[in-house]
């Protein structure tokens, strides 16, 4: 059967209503940042009105950056409950639920001028952070398990996609003439709760996964229907056949805790894989560039470094869809080696134009050019494949724990990443990019010789890769033990 034959509105529906989790997080990634040094003069009024003094530099520099890491805490708190609400409530109801935590954040960031607080900003972005974390968890998953195995690739990037609009989205809206101004930025930062409503009137119109219905709750008709309305066809055998496989062998094995994910061997490798794709996004240096970006511009002599800004954010954009069209052509191990690479050889680039920059005027352009090559690269393969290839490593038993570990490691990478990336920056100046450099060369040659490609395969046949893989294991270690206790 084609792709195309199996692409249905109710199934455009449902994935499109998820993904607008994937834009939250997106939106309150980047939504901070355009009005930096307006949110930096409201916390010195809130200080001078409190204490009658001027906030000192130092106060300030530590407000700032808890505004902006507090996000990521939050995102790690998030990430690592995601397995408690999905077994418990189903992936649709706890997207759902989730939104309590948008509204919340949007009430707590959106009337902090209003109430002289800048403590409110703080816990609305420790609490938005919560929200995004518990999205990259149940957006991927949900989308995995509704998608035909042919479209999973294609459909999984619209999480990327998700991402990277509503970074796009708080660029423009972050413009001083639209919401990022003096008078209009607590509804730039309370602009949240639209997302949330309109998902919230949209959700209920969707399916649950059938996989959760079928596997997790036994209820076989209710789980063939959606399967029916979901691929516009009342034959669903294949699918069933697969779900009912899967459910067979989850009787045969108890619950599956986080502990359990790195000491069962037919686990192990799979959940370490996951850890590392993870890594090899958030460690990739796309943080810094984008950090990085706007001081270029100005030096590059371009009139609104802003619009630069937003230029590459377009380019982010743009090369996520490239990456939504040949995913299931090009395979998810290709495209993310593609990518790796590409990152890495645009970062020695960065490097060398960043360097000469003083002398030679003209390599302003090229570190210009670099730098929309990183990112492009990154949106070609680290971008969208790691968030939804442990869908993909995982049954429907370890799944949720896997997604729980997963989110824990990037969202630690991120705060990682965004707490560390200055200091090194000063120790290091433009040769900073050379330390990518390194780590993208590393997380190659582990893609290449460690990831399988899981382009069209099943989820039974994936885990049962990693099963037979950890059989053989077993059993060379068994022997290896016979071999010495012979001697």
């Amino acid at each position: 059967m084609e792709c195309s034959d199996q692409i249905t509105l109710p199934l455009l529906f449902a994935v499109g209503t998820a993904v607008i989790g994937s834009l939250q997080f997106g939106y309150n990634t980047g939504v901070i940042n355009a009005p930096q040094t307006i949110i930096e003069g409201f916390y010195n009024e809130t200080w001078t009105s409190r204490h009658s003094e001027h906030i000192s530099q130092a106060t300030l520099t530590t407000l700032w950056s808890t505004s902006v890491a507090i996000f990521s805490v939050g995102g790690i708190c998030g990430a690592f409950s995601v397995s408690l609400f999905v077994n418990r409530f189903g992936r649709k109801n706890s997207m759902l639920m989730a939104n309590v935590l948008a509204f919340v954040a949007a009430a707590f960031m959106g009337f902090s001028k209003m109430a002289a607080s800048w403590e409110m900003l703080i816990t609305g972005r420790f609490i938005v952070g919560l929200y995004s974390g518990l999205s990259t968890g149940f957006v991927p998953m949900y989308v995995g398990e509704i998608a035909p195995t042919s479209l999973r690739g294609a459909l999984g990037t619209l999480h990327q996609l998700g991402v990277v609009v509503g970074i796009l989205i708080a660029q423009i809206f972050g413009i001083e003439s639209l919401l990022g101004n003096a008078s209009l930025w607590p509804l730039l930062l309370g602009f949240t709760c639209v997302p949330a409503v309109v998902q919230c009137v949209l959700l209920p119109f969707c399916p649950e996964s059938p996989r959760f219905l079928l596997i997790n709750q036994n209820q076989e008709s209710k789980a063939r229907s959606v399967l029916e309305k979901l691929r516009g066809t009342v034959d669903v055998r294949a699918d069933m056949q697969e779900m009912q496989e899967e459910s067979r062998l989850m009787t045969r094995e108890k619950p599956v805790t986080i502990p359990e994910l790195f000491t069962t061997p037919a686990y192990r490798q799979p959940i370490f894989i996951a850890v590392m794709l993870q890594l090899s996004q958030q460690l990739s240096g796309i943080n810094a560039v984008f950090y990085y970006s706007t001081g270029i511009f100005m030096r590059a002599g371009v009139p609104n470094p802003v619009y630069a800004t937003i230029g590459a954010g377009v380019v982010n954009t743009a090369f996520t869809v490239v990456s939504l069209f040949i995913v299931e052509h090009v395979g998810r191990r290709s495209l993310h080696l593609v990518g790796l690479m590409g990152m890495a050889v645009s970062a020695v680039f960065i490097t060398v134009a960043m360097a000469l920059l003083d002398q030679l005027a003209w390599m302003s352009y090229v570190s210009i050019v670099a730098i929309f090559c990183f990112v492009a690269f990154f949106e070609i393969g680290p971008g969208p494949i790691p968030w939804f290839i442990v869908t993909e490593l995982f049954s429907q038993g370890p799944r949720p724990a896997a997604m729980a570990v997963a989110g824990f490691a990037n969202w630690s990478a991120n705060f990682l990443v965004g707490m560390g990336f200055q200091y090194v920056e000063l120790l290091c100046g433009p040769y900073v990019f050379i330390i990518f450099t390194v780590l993208l060369l590393g997380f190659f040659v582990f893609t290449y010789f460690m990831v399988p490609e899981t382009k069209g395969r099943t989820f039974d046949e994936i885990a049962s890769s990693f099963r037979q893989s950890a059989s053989s294991e077993s059993f060379g270690k068994y022997a290896a033990e016979e071999f010495n206790s012979d001697f």
